[in-house]
């Protein structure tokens, strides 16, 4: 067995503290910061995650709604989307309503009256057309043709 002398072994603790201090620096996954409470911080959007220059945009359909004074915008619209790719609904609205989605599985968003987007997400597991309507004003937005 060899034995090192004082010296040597200082030098090797010391390499092996900054080895897991190092390692231990070297990130985390999540994007979560904690406030000056020490409580985690919500999240700053959960429209979308942030992306590096690198990384595509995952695969969405987005569908702007905007319903001001009893009128739609837009109503009986096309479009086509992927199954179980996120759709996103994003409505303006100066009335409260319900957003229904006729798809395999239903989805049911409540629209409140208020200044600013709402954004509901959803995916469609079965292919074929799905309608999304306004519950209240009886009006057809779109219809979806998932593939």
């Amino acid at each position: 067995m060899t034995t090192l002398n004082p010296r040597t072994l200082q030098t090797l603790t010391a390499l092996a503290a900054v080895a897991l201090i190092a390692a231990g620096c070297g990130g985390s996954t999540t994007s979560e910061t904690s406030s000056s409470s020490g409580a985690p911080a919500a999240p700053a959007s959960t429209d979308a995650p942030q992306l590096s220059d690198q990384q595509t945009p995952p695969s969405r359909l987005v569908i702007d709604v905007t319903i001001k004074g009893g009128e739609v915008n837009p109503t009986n619209a096309q479009f086509d989307a992927k199954a179980k790719e996120p759709i996103v609904v994003r409505v303006n609205s100066d009335v409260a309503d319900e957003l229904h989605v006729h798809s395999n599985p239903e989805h049911t968003f409540n629209v409140e009256a208020k200044d600013g987007p709402q954004s509901f997400q959803f995916t469609v597991d079965v292919p074929g057309k799905v309608d999304i309507e306004l519950h209240h004003l009886n009006k057809t937005v779109a219809t979806v043709t998932v593939q």
